[in-house]
Order: structure tokens, then sequence, then C-alpha cells
């Protein structure tokens, strides 16, 4: 992330929130657009959610089946398949406002090609979400280092693994 964008989003130069020093307040809702298996709570959502949050924020975040995810897919990216996450910023500086919304087969396959436990891999797909609801972005090399390594921290204080490794030239990718 860019100096700009860190006071931008409301952070300072160090990258520490500014919330006047007390935590962060997070207003949230959780809807279930799928009856799949396996989906996490409305309190895991929130943790997850809360664990991320850098800056007051409210947030819906949708767990939705394989149809609507390649519906919004489509209809806001221009590409036609369901993917695990979705972040759709409303307002971009705080208090942030937005939706996040996870495919939960799209999800389930991950975690099972990824050889993690399904709750890992969404507690890491709320989290990265988040970020990007706070202004990190993954587009150029220097920006990800900084958003992976973050998700990172946040994901193992949560109790998961990392949710990325390191390839044999050092650089981060996601677990297999």
């Amino acid at each position: 992330m860019k100096a700009n964008n860190l006071t931008r989003c409301g952070l300072a130069q160090d990258g520490r929130p500014r919330t006047a020093g007390r935590a962060p307040k997070l207003r949230f809702t959780a809807q279930f657009g799928t009856a799949a298996r396996n989906l996490p709570s409305r309190a895991q959502l929130r943790k997850w959610a809360h664990a991320a949050l850098e800056n007051d924020a409210r947030v819906t975040v949708r767990i939705v089946g394989q149809a609507e995810g390649r519906a919004l897919n489509r209809n806001y990216r221009g590409r036609d398949y369901a993917t695990n996450v979705l972040t759709f910023v409303l307002q971009d500086s705080p208090p942030f406002v937005g939706d996040l919304a996870l495919c939960a087969p799209v999800v389930a396959r991950e975690a099972r090609a990824q050889g993690k436990n399904v709750a890992a891999h969404y507690a890491h797909l709320v989290v990265h979400g988040m970020l990007h609801l706070q202004g990190y972005d993954h587009e150029r090399d220097a920006d990800a280092h900084i958003m992976e390594k973050l998700e990172s921290k946040i994901v193992t204080n949560l109790g998961y693994s990392a949710p990325y490794a390191k390839d044999q030239g050092g650089k981060m990718k996601v677990r297999e």
C-alpha cells in the first residue's frame, strides 16, 4: 500500500489505525444465501472480520452459492465464473462501508485442494476481504507482500496456520 493510500484510508504513515486511542468499532451483518454444509456461524464471521479491523466499519458478509457467486463476479468484474471472495467497497474512508461475498462451493473446493480446514480458509478469506475494504491491495508485488504478511499475522493470531508459504524463490504464495 502506498503512503498516500495509508493516509487516505485513515492510517498513520506507520500503518497504524487512527481511531482516537480506542478499539475500532464494527457494525456487522451476516447473510446466508445458501444452505451449504460446513458454513461458519455468524459469531465466527464477526470474529474474523473484527480481527482484521483497523478502523471503524459497517460490513455485511454474505455467504452465497455457485450461481449467485458467478452472477456477482460476471456483473461486477466481467469474469464469468464464481470466485472465492468479492469485496464491494461502498465507502472508502473511515468509517468504511462495504459488503463481502464468499462463495461456499468455491471456498470448500479450495480448502479441500489445499488440504486446509474449511473454517481456516473462510477465516483467511474474510480477513482478505476486510483488508481490501480498508484499502489494501495486491496488484503490485510490494503491496502484495504487505497485504500477505498482514493476513498471515491476523490468521495466525486467530489460531490457524499461516495461509501463505514461501516458494523456492522466497516469494509468498497460497499454501497448497
